[in-house]
Formats: C-alpha cells, structure tokens, sequence
C-alpha cells in the first residue's frame, strides 16, 4: 500500500502516519463503503483497524486502487471499537 501524506487535511502529530498505516495492515480491518455513494471516483471509504500497539484507529480515506489518501484519522469512539469487536467476533465463525 502506497500512502499519499502530502498536505494531511489533519494533525499527524495526534496520530503517526504509522499507526495510522498499521491499522489498515490489520488484517482484522474493516474498510466500508458508506451507504448512497454511486460515483466510484469521488467515492470516501472508512477504516477501522489497530495499529501495532493495540491502538483503535478510524480513517476516511480516498483510493485510485494504488494510492491511499487519508482524509480524517481519529482514535476509534467506543461504539466503533465494539462495532469493530463484534464484527470480527462474527468473522470467526
């Protein structure tokens, strides 16, 4: 995966373009496509996923299926991390 950090539209100081690279390594990751999007090109996809450090990150991202914009990276709210912890829960069935 190639990142574009070029002019991040978000502090990199709060969260390390590593981290923030680590935890779509995840392999337990999730990327979603947000519901109503029809133009592929302009389409915003989210990421939850852990860093190395356990760390719970939610991204917004753009892709042109070889680079990766990261629009928005914050720690994942509560909610996220249990969406993410139940989701994977059901993937090990």
């Amino acid at each position: 995966m190639e990142f574009d950090w070029l002019d991040a539209p978000f502090d990199l100081h709060k969260i390390s373009p590593k981290e923030i690279e680590e935890s779509f390594e995840d392999p337990f990751s999730l990327r979603l496509l947000p519901d109503g999007v029809e133009d592929d090109e302009k389409a915003r996809y989210f990421n939850l996923g852990k860093s190395v450090g356990e760390r719970g990150i939610f991204a917004i991202f753009w892709t042109d299926g070889k680079r990766y914009r990261v629009i928005l990276a914050r720690d994942m709210t509560p909610e996220e991390s249990a969406f993410y912890d139940r989701k994977n829960a059901e993937a090990a069935y």
